[in-house]
């Protein structure tokens, strides 16, 4: 992503720069879904503010859910303005029909958090960056690309192997490629808003669920009797997309646009250390809470997921760009 704001800067046209006084700053409205103000994404966001305000140009208001939860509502206020900044999974620019996006969903893409850092921060980064700027109608830009951890199973019983998952009912998505992925290993995906899948999970309205520690933990699922099983399946190396609304990006001088690249270059490093950090910190909570964690053999799930890979990349003209981040090393 460097390399690809690095040649924005240089596209962009010069003299185009903000109206406002230049000793006035410019007001930023950065937004995220997550209400849990130690997030990591908050922990990214208030870094945002910090350094772009220490250049002075700027003058930047953190929402913690609070002008939206809901991705769909953030975009929208992106677009016409209510917000400047927004962070959004994969799935919205799926439901906004930017298909190719879902490349960021098949699991069991990366190997690990330094393989994806090296895809998300690389060729395919940029190149997944371009479409979604033609796609949006150049309506807002992908300015860097942060993590919501490494996700794995966590239900009423242990997955060990393939057969373990069939007929469990897990809180997922239900449709696209992970549904497909779930259903071709034998299970249910069923459709549970977050803020309810602790009751979901207390009342047997699903076998399991899936997520990374940082967010389930924090909800206490495992300390329901169909969460207190985590299998580390480590499934999905989640990709999330930084956006900026492309006429706030074009109105800025060379000047801000610089300073504002540093703030996000930062505000990125800050999100994904924060991130994993709490990995580990809350795999031990979970532990310390009573739940059960076990490793498993990887390998016949993997071979699933690549067969969905190999379908879904030729269906969307991605086959190359797969074939790159499996040669990434």
């Amino acid at each position: 992503m460097k390399k690809a704001l690095a040649l924005l800067i240089a596209a962009a046209l010069t003299g185009c720069g903000s109206e406002s006084d230049e000793n006035q700053a410019i007001k930023i409205v950065a937004a995220h879904n997550q209400t849990n103000i130690s997030s990591p994404y908050q922990t990214g966001m208030l870094k945002l503010k910090e350094v772009a305000e220490q250049s002075g140009f700027f003058n930047v208001e953190v929402h913690a859910g609070t002008i939206g939860t809901n991705e769909n509502e953030l975009v929208e206020k992106l677009v016409l303005g209510g917000a400047d900044v927004v962070l959004v999974s994969p799935g919205f620019m799926t439901s906004a029909g930017i298909d190719e996006v879902d490349l960021f969903s098949l699991l069991y893409l990366f190997e690990d958090y330094d393989h994806w850092e090296k895809v998300v921060d690389g060729e395919v980064g940029d190149q997944i960056a371009d479409l979604i700027f033609t796609k949006s109608g150049e309506k807002y830009r992908v300015i860097d690309y942060w993590t919501a951890g490494v996700r794995h199973w966590y239900g009423k019983q242990p997955i060990n192997t393939i057969a373990d998952a069939e007929g469990m009912r897990i809180r997922t998505q239900t449709s696209g490629v992970v549904s497909k992925y779930w259903q071709e290993i034998g299970a249910v995906p069923t459709s549970v808003a977050w803020a309810e899948l602790y009751q979901a999970l207390s009342s047997n309205v699903v076998d399991g669920s899936e997520n990374a520690y940082p967010y389930l933990v924090p909800m206490e699922h495992h300390k329901t009797d169909n969460g207190k099983f985590i299998s580390e399946t480590g499934h999905d190396y989640t990709t999330r997309l930084l956006l900026v609304r492309n006429s706030v990006w074009t109105d800025f001088t060379d000047q801000e646009r610089e300073a504002f690249v540093k703030a996000v270059t930062e505000a990125t490093a800050a999100e994904r250390q924060a991130l994993y950090a709490e990995e580990d910190q809350y795999k031990q909570q979970a532990i310390n809470d009573g739940a059960t964690v076990n490793t498993l053999d990887r390998a016949p799930f993997i071979e699933v997921a690549q067969e969905i890979q190999t379908e879904w990349a030729a269906s969307v003209g991605l086959t190359d760009v797969l074939n790159t981040i499996h040669n990434t090393k």
